[in-house]
Formats: C-alpha cells, sequence, structure tokens
C-alpha cells in the first residue's frame, strides 16, 4: 500500500477494492456487531473475515511494481544516494501519517473502553510499546498492536529496504547492473515463495512476504514497452504456478493474478487509462489513510451500537454499515489533512524560516 496516489488508473482501482475490503474484513472479524448481526448474512460475514484480508496481497504487488518504477524502472538501481537514505526518506513518508493514525487509534480505543469490554480493545499503551510503533519494530519485538493491520506498515519499510539492498548490491556486482538486479530479485522472490512463506514463523520479515512483492517489481520490468515480455513473464508465472503446485496458498494466486494484471495492463497501454471513473481514483487516493484510520472508527462504533442496542441484529448490521461509511469518511479528512502535507517537510521549512529570521534581526 503506497502513502501518496499512483495517478494510475488501474492502480487506484486495485487499492480501492483492496482497502474497502480490508475495512470490511476488520468489521466482519472483529465484534461485536458483526456477532449481533451474523444471523442475517452468515456466508457473507464469514467470507469477509476469512478471506477478504488476502486483498493485503494486492497492496504487496502494487508496493513492489511502483518500487520497480521509482526505483530501477531497467532493472538497475538509478538513485544516487546511499541505500540508507532512501530507505530514511521512505520511512518518513510512511510514518508521518502512521504516527498520527497510532494516536487516532489511542484515543478511540480510550473511548470505547468508556462503553464496552471486549478482545478487540487494545490495552492502554506505554512508552515503550509507543516507541516501538513508531519505529515500526512493534513486530519484531513482540509488543501488542496498537491498530488492526499495523504490521503491514513495517513490512513495507522492510521490503523496500531489502529491495534497495538488493538492487545496490547488483550495481555494485555488474557495472550496469540491470541483468544482475534482475536475477538477484527473483533469487529472493524463489526464496520466499518456496520456503519463508511456507513457515508462519518467518511472519515479521519482509522475507515472508518478499514472494508477492517480488512478483510485482518483476512484473513492472516485464512490462516495459522497450523489451520483449515473453522472457521475465515466463519467469514469473513459472514461479508462481510452481509455488502454487508445490504448496498452494491462495494469497500468493491472488499475487501471481494481480502480478500478471499489473504486467498487461502496462504493456497493453491501458494502465493509466482504465478505469478512468472519478470515484475510483479517489477511493485510489484515499485508501492508505482509510487503512490507516478504520479500526478506531470502527471500535468507537462498536462500542457504541451495542452498548445502545446489544443483541439487536438489525441495528447492529446498520452499525456496521455506518462504520464502514464513517471510515470513508474519517479517511478522506485524514488525506486531506494529514497524509497529503508533510509534517517533516513544514518542520524544515519553519527552522530555516527562523534561523533567517534570527539573522535578519541581528542586523537590523
Amino acid at each position: 500500500m503506497s502513502p501518496r496516489p499512483s495517478r494510475l488508473a488501474c492502480i487506484d482501482a486495485l487499492k480501492a477494492v483492496s482497502s474497502q475490503l480490508i475495512v470490511l474484513h476488520h468489521l466482519a472479524f472483529y465484534g461485536p456487531m458483526s456477532d449481533a448481526a451474523y444471523s442475517l448474512a452468515p456466508d457473507m460475514l464469514d467470507w469477509l473475515s476469512q478471506y477478504a484480508r488476502i486483498a493485503v496481497q494486492v497492496f504487496l504487488v502494487v508496493s513492489g511494481f511502483l518500487a520497480a518504477r521509482s526505483l530501477a524502472p531497467q532493472g538497475r538501481l538509478t538513485i544516487r544516494q546511499h541505500p540508507l537514505v532512501a530507505v530514511w526518506r521512505r520511512y518518513q513518508k510512511l510514518v508521518t501519517p502512521y504516527a498520527a493514525a497510532i494516536l487516532i487509534s489511542i484515543a478511540g480505543a480510550a473511548i470505547a473502553r468508556t462503553w464496552m469490554v471486549h478482545e478487540s480493545i487494545p490495552a492502554p499503551p506505554h512508552l515503550m510499546q509507543f516507541l516501538a510503533h513508531v519505529l515500526l519494530l512493534h513486530n519484531v519485538l513482540d509488543v501488542d498492536a496498537l491498530s488492526a493491520g499495523v504490521w503491514y506498515v513495517a513490512i513495507d519499510l522492510q521490503l523496500f529496504a531489502l529491495l534497495v539492498t538488493a538492487l545496490w548490491l547488483a550495481r555494485g556486482v555488474s557495472g550496469q547492473g540491470a541483468r544482475a538486479g534482475v536475477v538477484l530479485v527473483s533469487a529472493l522472490a524463489v526464496a520466499s515463495l518456496f520456503w519463508f512463506n511456507r513457515d508462519a514463523s518467518w511472519d515479521i520479515w519482509a522475507v515472508y512476504f518478499f514472494g508477492a512483492y517480488g512478483m510485482g517489481t518483476l512484473a513492472y520490468w516485464a512490462s516495459n514497452p522497450e523489451r520483449s515480455a515473453i522472457p521475465l513473464l515466463l519467469l514469473l508465472g513459472a514461479m508462481g504456478l510452481a509455488a502454487l503446485i508445490i504448496d498452494f496458498r491462495l494469497r500468493i494466486a491472488v499475487a501471481l493474478a494481480t502480478a500478471v494484471l499489473l504486467a498487461v495492463a502496462r504493456r497493453e497501454g491501458w494502465l493509466e487509462r482504465w478505469p478512468r471513473a472519478a470515484v475510483v481514483g479517489f477511493f485510489g487516493r484515499i485508501s492508505y489513510s482509510v487503512f490507516l484510520v478504520h479500526f478506531p472508527i470502527c471500535l468507537v462504533v462498536n462500542a457504541v451500537v451495542s452498548h445502545l442496542a446489544p443483541g439487536q441484529p438489525v441495528i447492529n448490521a446498520l452499525g456496521m454499515l455506518l462504520a464502514w461509511v464513517a471510515s470513508n469518511v474519517a479517511g478522506s479528512l485524514f488525506h486531506r489533512y494529514v497524509e497529503s502535507t508533510s509534517p517533516f517537510a513544514a518542520l524544515r521549512g519553519m527552522l530555516a524560516g527562523g534561523r533567517r529570521g534570527t539573522a535578519g534581526e541581528s542586523t537590523t
């Protein structure tokens, strides 16, 4: 999931649909509204609870695709700064809205605790827990999550760092670096698909998810109109199909289908043009913000509805609908006033302005 709009219609559509599925998954998975409303639509709630979360694979593939676009369009790392600088900049882009969302989650959980007692409500945080989240180390340090889905932000940074490092090493090995980069990324994707992704104990590390992320990266390189698409598309397809034959995982099937879709879309020239619906673009642009803030919104609505109308299926179903709509409204506001701004840049501007003002005062 990218913290900035892609401006690519097909990718915006994928992000829009996937982000909504994640919201609906959390509404179905965490009660108590879904428990009360279950009798009205058991099959739909079961599907959302069990399968809608697989939409996160779409985000992984899209992130790999866009990372290749920005870092190495031809397979060779194009940035000149040290990889640590690139990772630090990625961290800033991710953590600026993420930290604000964590504060909203803490507040939302505090409000929800006044209305209900439920296992889905995070406990009041301690300082080290909050710092672990801000540093994106909460999974590695095994601290309780302060919001649903925050693991993804940490994994996104790990994946970006792993890709940058691989491409940097490839450029060092080979002067041109393009072929070496493709080989090294492919090797990492194979290792993930055939080994790490089959062992859940690795799911706090990038290597567990690099199969999907790497397929997105390879999809971008395979879709380059200036080169033959057949070799890389065959490699991508063979890699994914072989992994599925050895150990079928629906998440890998979804990732493979997404990667092939993106490769074909760019190759055929409709990645930027289809679908052109303004509403799809809007929901694609706010997808990261919706992802970040929806859980505390859902918690608060759950608490209020379950307190006022416990066990009433229709009212709780309407509460789920309200939480879904409210999550998108909150995501839209968050995108406009938090994600689209840059507190780091504003802080640097303030400091620079302060230095200029001080200098001006001393000379007058």
